[in-house]
């Protein structure tokens, strides 16, 4: 279990971690910005040689060029860049495609908004990997529990003890996994000393068992919450820091009521993640609970039943023996 525990522990910190650091999805240049200004230009205007020469005009969208018999090249050219900048705008669009999506990791979805929750979201990954992991290990205890759970050993260990035979009852429950039989083992082999005491330490001990981390899954169910509300705070104090300061105040701000919305977001998710496993586990422990002392009364009432049982058969022994030797 402990290996269990280690190797989840140590592997959710590796993935969580190395999703954290990586860079975030390069950002896309919107419509008519730089990367609008750096498409290629338009086609060349076709040139019909022989033709009168003719004047551009600033307007067409696709215009023919004249090149008289005598014009030099440059002239040419130069008729060329004198055409309208309309006839370039078509090739806006295509430079302002961004590039097809990847998916939500793809995209870097969730990189994206571990980076603008903030600072405070490192120590909500921390609270959300030692979560992960509790509830992990916690179900892998249960469940295997709910295999070594053995009522017909139990059922048979109450008849030998009914029988008188706690010999036989003390065989039974030796190496067992059950955490009622161990009990009852060890409160059969202390019964001479003190059976109520043996029976207590050893009911004490299962429950213990029983209910490890779950005060560490108490704390992570208060604590979450708590980080998103400092989360909170931090990032509304960082929107209202750039009021009135830039002429881009708006996008700061947004920026900060969306650090804010993030960490309270993902510390509400933790807490009512590890909630609903909290008062689960806390359930079992309470049934085990009931089920160790509803053992250990039914092992004390029997037992005390043989041993007044036998004091009687000794108290009436005893007169007949002595009337038998004053005879």
């Amino acid at each position: 279990m402990k290996t269990i525990l280690i190797t989840c522990l140590c592997s959710l910190a590796l993935a969580l971690t190395s999703l954290a650091q990586a860079p975030a999805a390069p950002q896309t240049s919107p419509a008519g910005g730089p990367a609008a200004a750096t498409s290629p230009a338009a086609p060349a205007a076709a040139t019909s040689p022989g033709a009168p020469g003719a004047a551009t005009s600033p307007g067409a969208p696709a215009q023919t060029e004249s090149v008289a018999p005598g014009q030099s090249p440059a002239a040419t050219a130069a008729a060329s860049a004198a055409v309208s900048p309309a006839a370039a705008a078509p090739a806006a669009p295509a430079a302002a495609e961004t590039a097809p999506s990847g998916g939500l990791l793809g995209s870097n979805w969730l990189i994206d908004k571990f980076h603008r929750g903030g600072p405070i979201m490192w120590p909500i990954l921390i609270v959300s990997i030692i979560g992960l992991t509790v509830v992990i290990e916690r179900i892998f205890w249960w469940s295997g529990r709910w295999f070594r759970r053995d009522p017909k050993r139990i059922e048979k260990v109450f008849t030998a003890i009914e029988n008188g035979d706690t010999a036989e009852a003390s065989r039974l429950s030796r190496g067992s996994r059950d955490p009622v039989l161990r009990m009852m083992w060890n409160g059969l082999n202390h019964q001479h000393a003190s059976l109520q005491g043996a029976l207590q330490v050893a009911a004490g001990i299962e429950i213990k068992r029983a209910g490890r981390f779950l005060v560490v899954m108490d704390t992570l169910v208060t604590l979450a919450p708590l980080l998103g509300l400092l989360g909170t705070i931090t990032g509304l104090i960082r929107s209202f820091s750039f009021l009135g300061n830039e002429e881009l105040a708006v996008q700061a701000v947004t920026g900060g009521i969306a650090e804010a919305l993030i960490a309270t977001a993902c510390g509400l998710g933790i807490a009512i993640f590890a909630l609903i496993p909290f008062n689960f586990f806390t359930s079992r422990v309470s049934n085990l609970e009931f089920e160790l002392q509803t053992a250990a009364t039914n092992l004390e009432v029997m037992l005390g039943a043989q041993t007044a049982e036998r004091g009687l058969d000794f108290a009436a022994q005893a007169p007949a023996s002595g009337k038998g030797s004053s005879i």
